[in-house]
């Protein structure tokens, strides 16, 4: 009887366990949040993100039969972490609808950044290479990554930090081109480069092409930005800092 009992306890604890290991599993993308932007989200409740205002956001479900359209118009929070984004990687042609980063929710960027069609994004200079200063949010250290980048962008031999020496935009109170939803850009937390050395996938009818160095695209990462040149819908020029994605383990189980 002793030994039916100590073998069932045994089974009831190997449960729990792993019952708590999924359930740790299924949250770390939402830890994500709280790690990468500590400034504005306070702690995470369950399937809730809890800000330091007090206020709380669901985080919805990632539903694996989503449509990509749907995805790109209406993303849920879990949505944004379909994908495991393969920083530091080689450069390779991404396969087909692997956009790590590309599915935002609206919602959340609005809470982190504010809505440009509402009010005014909080923006301080950057000083970029070559000498000329860029716009980008103050909040949530964005604009002081983006000059840890521009300090590392420095450091590299100048035929390298050429197609990053001159740029194509930051702050841009606009939406994507093919969803309408706000774009990165319209919170101030996204930077394009030089146009010379940027391929985008609505202007190329070849399929994937890429000529900024990865050096480049190295540095961003190392800092909290993904880069659109991951993508299957690929923009090469484009950088955005999305942190979240880039602390840990953020793939969704």
């Amino acid at each position: 009887m002793r030994r039916r009992l100590a073998v069932s306890w045994r089974n009831s604890a190997l449960a729990l366990l792993c019952c708590a290991g999924a359930a740790r599993a299924q949250d770390a993308p939402l830890e994500n949040l709280a790690r990468a932007y500590p400034e504005a989200v306070a702690r995470i409740d369950g399937n809730a993100i809890v800000f330091r205002d007090g206020t709380r956001m669901n985080a919805g479900i990632s539903d694996p039969s989503k449509p990509l359209a749907v995805l790109l118009r209406d993303a849920t929070i879990r949505d944004q972490f379909r994908f495991d984004y393969p920083a530091g990687a080689a450069i390779l042609a991404p396969p087909k609808d692997f956009d790590p980063g590309r599915f935002r929710n609206q919602a959340f960027f609005t809470k982190l950044y504010g809505d440009c069609r509402r009010t005014k994004i909080d923006l301080v200079p950057v000083r970029w290479t070559g000498g000329g200063t860029v716009m980008f949010a103050r909040a949530n250290g964005a604009a002081e990554h983006l000059r840890e980048v521009a300090a590392d962008l420095e450091k590299l031999p100048a035929d390298i930090r050429r197609a990053a020496d001159r740029i194509a935009g930051t702050y841009d109170c606009r939406g994507v081109a093919d969803t309408g939803r706000l774009s990165m850009h319209a919170y101030g937390a996204a930077i394009d480069l030089d146009l010379r050395y940027s391929d985008y996938w609505l202007w190329e009818k070849g399929g994937w092409r890429n000529r900024m160095p990865k050096d480049i695209v190295d540095a961003f990462e190392r800092h909290g930005f993904i880069w659109g040149g991951r993508w299957y819908h690929y923009d090469t020029m484009h950088f955005e800092y999305r942190p979240e994605l880039l602390a840990g383990d953020s793939r969704p189980r």
